[in-house]
């Protein structure tokens, strides 16, 4: 049985519902928290239901604080993963395409989420990012077997690229067999490997989906730069659909990075940004973000402000509003502007 929740007014919150898939090892029998840890299993679907409390704040995950001694879990008060359900594969595209046609729009978001992220936080960020997004459609996350914590970076590396077999598959029924019109695939950090590699290859071999996928938005990639210019770009320009990337000179966990691994991140700005042809870089250093300044995406008011123009009115980065276009040498790219 599910742990039990705290009693809370449901008026007090909204619940997002997202999909859901996974190819974390089932661990327990509770559907909640320690549903899906961290070990590598077999690609398994769902959905799960996330609070959203009503006086919660663009950017914000709420979580319980013990400086404001808060013990538990309040879904009035914080972003609370209250529900899992995991769905045989026919069933789950059935609701799916259910769900997708019963939307506002038949649009669909799939997150994919990066390194040191736990299943719940990956519930949480994806409810909270369409909550505050405004999104019209339905949100979906692949969640990969990190290890959620800080030392396990090199288990993360070799876990994502593990997962690129199942992300792949994903991506390719999601696409054929949920009836989305258009679909907005969004990776941060780590994550930008595997979906980066992975839908580059769907669409490859299946140039009829290409349609579908209404923009692809990189936040804060940790990838190497130069294979990313040299490898990654290349591959996802031929596919010609529209690129988004984020970046910041801030970003301390992508500069522990570069020091592992010795060259620069894909998500860096300063003199490495990548500025390259098809492909909308976003410099966001200047914008309000986390002690380490890696989770922008969500984080900041001002990016999810840019990505409600980009994904719910369409428009470019010379059209919204908050950026000022930088020209340089090697091209031109934007910058968030407070």
């Amino acid at each position: 049985m599910a742990a039990p929740r705290p009693p809370a007014d449901s008026a007090a919150y909204a619940i997002v519902r997202p999909f859901f898939a996974t190819n974390r090892k089932r661990i327990g029998a509770d559907l909640l928290k320690a549903s899906f840890g961290g070990e590598r299993g077999v690609l398994t679907y769902g959905t799960c239901e996330v609070s959203i409390p009503r006086y919660h704040r663009v950017g914000q995950l709420e979580s319980p604080s013990i400086w404001r001694f808060e013990f538990r879990e309040d879904p009035a008060r914080h972003v609370v993963l209250m529900s899992v359900s995991t769905k045989p594969k026919a069933e789950y595209f059935a609701q799916l395409t259910r769900s997708i046609a019963a939307a506002r729009q038949r649009t669909a978001f799939v997150f994919v989420h990066g390194y040191n992220v736990s299943f719940e936080d990956a519930a949480r960020r994806t409810a909270q990012m369409s909550y505050d997004l405004g999104y019209q459609g339905v949100p979906v996350f692949f969640s990969w077997p990190s290890q959620s914590s800080l030392s396990a970076y090199t288990v993360d590396e070799q876990n994502i690229e593990w997962a690129e077999v199942g992300l792949q598959s994903f991506l390719h029924d999601f696409l054929a067999q949920s009836g989305v019109s258009e679909v907005v695939l969004i990776a941060h950090s780590m994550g930008n490997r595997g979906l980066t590699r992975t839908l580059a290859a769907v669409l490859r071999e299946n140039p009829a989906l290409r349609s579908k996928v209404k923009e692809i938005i990189l936040a804060a990639p940790d990838i190497d730069a130069d294979v990313f210019r040299d490898q990654i770009a290349p591959a996802l320009i031929e596919a010609q659909r529209p690129i988004t990337l984020y970046a910041s000179s801030k970003d301390l966990a992508l500069s522990a990075s570069r020091e592992v691994h010795g060259a620069a991140r894909a998500g860096d700005s300063g003199l490495g940004l990548i500025i390259f042809p098809g492909i909308e870089t976003i410099d966001a250093t200047d914008v309000d973000t986390s002690l380490l300044g890696h989770s922008y995406i969500g984080d900041s008011p001002t990016v999810i402000s840019d990505m409600t123009s980009l994904i719910r009115e369409g428009l470019r980065a010379d059209k919204r509003v908050g950026l000022s276009v930088v020209e340089k040498p090697g091209g031109r790219y934007w910058a968030v502007t407070r």
